[in-house]
């Protein structure tokens, strides 16, 4: 009988691929990200599918911007895939699928599509997954599959998801059509932009304070360069 990967196994793996240290601000949002790919990774009815992938991809690539230096973003995507036994080139090249079929189709087809009203869209490998997911009653939603989901409609239609009233009616459609539970996936949808929001606001406030502290630096530096007169003959 196999042994069942633990959290702990799959943070030591990370940490053995990618070794330099991680920004505090950002090393939450990855190691919140590598825990929960590890818990679906471990879990008998979980099973990979392009639309999870999407998921992971823009929450990482959305929680991840800004982080400096740049160059390490990438070795932490491998590194958080490779220690869930994931290959990341197969989650950048499928997100990028999706992403372009998503930004070449009107949002009332990809969501007749993802509802699985219309089956004219899409490849057959991608429709045959959307079926399966509807068909399967043990299918294990993810809130990274949801994100996924919302990255679709927001590639194909940005002024739809940010109309509260057509976002909700969108997400309702593709809720039925995939079997999925429409208050679990506005619960998530809601709790990832409010995260989204604060991130921003985060990452504000720390741009504020590396500027104020850059000031300060300066200042010193112009004061300690300043010339000291010399003593008048009075004094």
């Amino acid at each position: 009988m196999n042994n069942v990967r633990t959290v702990s196994d799959t943070k030591r793996t990370f940490y053995s691929l990618h070794t330099r240290p991680i920004n505090t601000i950002y090393r939450r949002v990855v190691e919140e990200l590598m825990v929960e790919m590890h818990l679906l990774s471990v879990n008998v009815d979980f099973s990979y599918n392009p639309i999870y992938a999407l998921g992971v991809v823009t929450s990482f690539d959305r929680f991840m911007q800004g982080y400096q230096p740049e160059r390490d973003k990438e070795s932490i995507f491998n590194a958080l895939s490779q220690a869930v036994e994931q290959d990341p080139q197969r989650y950048r090249q499928e997100a990028q699928r999706l992403q372009n079929l998503a930004k070449s189709l009107p949002a009332r087809d990809l969501i007749a599509w993802l509802s699985q009203t219309n089956h004219s869209v899409g490849d057959a490998d991608l429709q045959a997954q959307l079926q399966a997911i509807a068909n399967n009653p043990n299918f294990k939603y993810s809130r990274l599959f949801a994100i996924g989901l919302f990255s679709l409609l927001e590639l194909a239609d940005p002024e739809l998801v940010k109309d509260e009233k057509q976002r909700t009616e969108a997400l309702k459609t593709i809720a039925a059509g995939l079997k999925l539970s429409e208050e679990k996936l506005n619960k998530d949808l809601e709790l990832y932009l409010s995260n989204i929001d604060k991130m921003a606001q985060a990452l504000i406030v720390m741009a504020d304070m590396v500027s104020a502290d850059r000031k300060k630096r300066e200042q010193r530096k112009q004061q300690s360069s300043t010339p000291v007169a010399p003593p008048t003959a009075n004094e």
